[in-house]
């Protein structure tokens, strides 16, 4: 495995593999077993995996958020080498940003809504970064979870901007035994508010069996009551929305699917998460 931390390294290491197919992962690091699966995914699809790690300041909209965002680089180095990426890009601030990236990106109202809504500015930075890297590496696929599910529809929204040859590969969100969706933001959990924490994943499940039979408000308010019901979780949004406009639904009437789509605060740390409603 290739570790790289400047963009010339990064390209000149890259430039011997160019005619083979490139997966590519992006990661702030931090990393766990949803991270290892994309990995795998890409391992299995493309002749050579590159992984990048790298917290991406222009992607945080609070400053505390960015300083407490777990970093764990020897460790996970270690997590690549044993999922079987081939290069990974592990860049500085300033190598990645040589001078203030000053683009504003218009999604239009992808980015508006929910994490849009309550982390203003939070997908401009994801897309400056996202970007730079794809523009750094030029893979053939990129992997994203889908538990960052709006991140994917901006991300799918910029390739089609930017006019990139380049497919977006959709990974299934990898849960603990008790459902709660794997986050590097776990580990910043208390105990107690780890112990809340499943709720997320059971509350999500009990409004899926109801989608279709109450009405959507009723779903809605039932999710938000189960979440809330532990003391120590409070609900930032909980949306139904189409999947592929991330329009909210006001019936189970339409012709696309609709996917519920819940941000947490437990403590100091926020959670998301999602799941197909219909």
């Amino acid at each position: 495995m290739e570790q790289f931390t400047t963009v010339e390294g990064l390209k000149a290491g890259l430039a011997s593999r160019r005619g083979s197919s490139v997966g590519f992962v992006p990661t702030m690091g931090a990393l766990h077993e949803g991270h290892v699966s994309l990995v795998k995914r890409a391992r299995a699809e493309n002749d050579t995996v590159v992984v990048s790690v790298f917290v991406n300041p222009t992607q945080f909209n609070d400053k505390e958020d960015l300083r407490n965002y777990p970093r764990t680089p020897e460790a996970d180095l270690e997590v690549l080498r044993a999922a079987g990426a081939d290069v990974v890009f592990m860049p500085s601030v300033e190598e990645v940003y040589p001078e203030p990236d000053m683009r504003v990106f218009d999604f239009g109202m992808l980015d508006k809504v929910m994490e849009g809504a309550t982390r203003p500015g939070h997908f401009n930075g994801v897309a400056q970064v996202v970007s730079r890297l794809f523009e750094f590496v030029k893979p053939d696929r990129a992997y994203f979870g889908e538990k960052d599910f709006q991140q994917i529809a901006v991300i799918k929204a910029l390739v089609k901007q930017l006019g990139l040859n380049l497919a977006i590969v959709e990974c299934p969100i990898v849960r603990e035994a008790d459902g709660l969706a794997l986050s590097s933001r776990n580990r910043l959990l208390t105990p107690q508010h780890r112990a809340a924490a499943p709720a997320i994943h059971t509350a999500l499940q009990e409004g899926a069996a109801q989608a279709g039979r109450r009405s959507v408000a009723d779903v809605c308010g039932a999710v938000t009551a189960r979440i809330e019901a532990e003391p120590l979780l409070k609900v930032i949004y909980f949306k139904l929305v189409d999947e592929d406009t991330l329009a909210e639904v006001s019936d189970w009437n339409g012709t696309g699917h609709v996917r519920g789509c819940v941000a947490v605060q437990a403590g100091d740390i926020r959670l998301i998460d999602n799941m197909r409603f219909l």
